[in-house]
């Protein structure tokens, strides 16, 4: 009894392993037809890709992704013919047929028992792939329409990817390095996955193209976003000043030095940079006022104002650096004003003081400036009554203070 048991079972198991092999066979009959039936060739395949007697045949998974290949093909033929077809569906199907061929290729690669390769779908799989690869931008576009920035970073990165697939080591790809088109889907990639967000994934992207003369400066900006989000304090420092050398007169990397410099306390180190910026763009007028905001960090304010001041001659109507001239000028002002009350010696005391009162008529023509240009300016008008109190400017004094009060 226990032995016809054991038959039977054995029975069952061949007769569903000789099912599966039939229900391979039966989904390739299925998409050969001029009307084939996708939903029941994949259900007739679906059990085959797990089973262990068909599992392992390449022939298996090369039906599989013929399946997804034949449907995606269907919907372009429409495309081709002018009808509308349903790009959901198309692109859903191109999307599949990719890990289908490559386990097909892997296994189809195997030795036999006598160690010898016989490929039997390799030529096909590989033939099939290179027609369909330009269709992997047009779905990470239509993904991206979709805001699914998850789809389109997959599939921008499965186009760039394809020519350095394995099975295809021994073919040439005509792909020039820095191939301005192959660099922007890369850069696309990078995009996507930045807006998902993964920003491990958009940096693996950036750094394949920041330097193949294109949007360099937004993508060096966007890797070191991306290295701040993760952390990576290292690379987002690397990167922040690898940018500032190639683009020295942008707004970003001259921000971040400062933040850096102040941070860290190595203010040496951002100057020597400010200062190579200055040599490759002598005409930019923010560079001089960064620098000059370092010195005043510093308490250099002799290079402080000089620096600001040559700002001021490149821009002679920019309110930010009137008011930082100004500020330096203020605040030695200030400073000059507590020594004084605080030197016990009267005479001593009265010149600190009217040196105090040196500074505040220095810094007013800068704020006065300001005011001219903006008389809403909250800074200016703050500074401003300050100044003229000091100074016993009283009606001056009195406007201020109205404004300041309002």
């Amino acid at each position: 009894m226990k032995r016809f048991i054991i038959t039977g079972v054995l029975c069952l198991l061949v007769g569903f392993s000789f099912g599966q092999k039939k229900a391979v066979t039966a989904a390739k009959n299925e998409i050969k037809g001029t009307k084939p039936n996708f939903t029941e060739a994949r259900s007739l395949i679906k059990d085959a890709l797990t089973h262990p007697e068909t599992a392992n045949d390449a022939e298996t998974w090369y039906i599989a992704g013929q399946i997804e290949n034949k449907q995606f093909d269907a919907e372009r033929t429409k495309e081709i013919l002018g009808q509308k077809p349903d790009e959901a569906t198309m692109y859903n199907a191109l999307e599949k047929i990719l890990p289908y061929f490559v386990k097909a290729a892997e296994l189809d690669r195997l030795p036999d028992e006598k160690g010898k390769i016989k490929t039997r779908f390799m030529k096909d799989i590989r033939s099939n792939i290179k027609v369909n690869r330009p269709f992997y931008v047009n779905a990470g576009l239509f993904a991206y329409e979709k805001n699914d920035y998850k789809k389109a970073y997959e599939n921008f990165r499965i186009f760039s990817e394809i020519p350095a697939m394995n099975f295809f080591d021994d073919e040439k790809w005509i792909i020039a390095d820095g191939d301005s088109s192959e660099v922007q889907i890369v850069y696309y990639a990078g995009l996507a996955a930045s807006l998902i967000p993964d920003h491990q994934a958009s940096i693996d992207m950036f750094k394949q193209i920041k330097d193949k003369n294109f949007n360099e400066n937004e993508i060096y900006q966007r890797l070191a976003y991306a290295y701040d989000n993760i952390n990576d304090t290292v690379s987002f420092q690397n990167t922040i000043k690898e940018g500032f050398i190639k683009f020295p007169g942008d707004e970003y990397y001259v921000l971040n030095l400062i933040n850096m410099s102040i941070n860290s306390g190595q203010s040496a180190e951002a100057i020597s940079y400010l200062e190579k910026a200055i040599g490759q763009n002598p005409e930019s007028a923010q560079l001089y006022d960064v620098l000059g905001q370092i010195h005043e960090i510093d308490k250099n304010s002799d290079q402080a104002i000089k620096n600001m001041a040559k700002a001021i001659e490149l821009e002679p109507d920019n309110i930010e650096f009137l008011s930082h001239i100004g500020r330096v000028y203020f605040n030695l002002g200030v400073e000059t004003r507590v020594l004084a009350d605080e030197t016990s010696d009267i005479n001593q005391s009265k010149v600190i003081a009217k040196e105090s009162q040196d500074f505040f008529g220095q810094a007013m023509p800068f704020f006065e400036k300001v005011f001219e240009l903006d008389s809403t300016n909250q800074g200016a008008i703050y500074a401003l009554r300050s100044i003229y109190y000091s100074l016993n400017m009283n009606d001056q004094y009195e406007k201020m203070e109205e404004l300041y009060n309002e």
